[in-house]
């Protein structure tokens, strides 16, 4: 059995209470992660492309003010 599997039996054996927070740990714990690989992909250069033509759109009038 994967690890992943036993994580998913794990889970679904939590008390109500348990899997709230779980959630709620979860939650935080994905939102760190994904700063953090936005962190990482953008010192390493992965998102200078997209700024880059976004603000060729918007200087070319291609954009809309929030």
């Amino acid at each position: 059995m994967s690890k992943v599997e036993q994580l998913e039996k794990e889970i679904q054996m939590l008390a109500p209470n348990e899997m709230g927070a779980f959630r709620q740990w979860f939650a935080q714990f994905d939102s760190d992660q994904w700063d953090l690989q936005m962190e990482q992909d953008i010192h390493a250069g992965k998102l200078a492309g997209l700024a880059e033509q976004a603000l060729i759109d918007h200087r070319s009038g291609q954009s809309t003010s929030l």
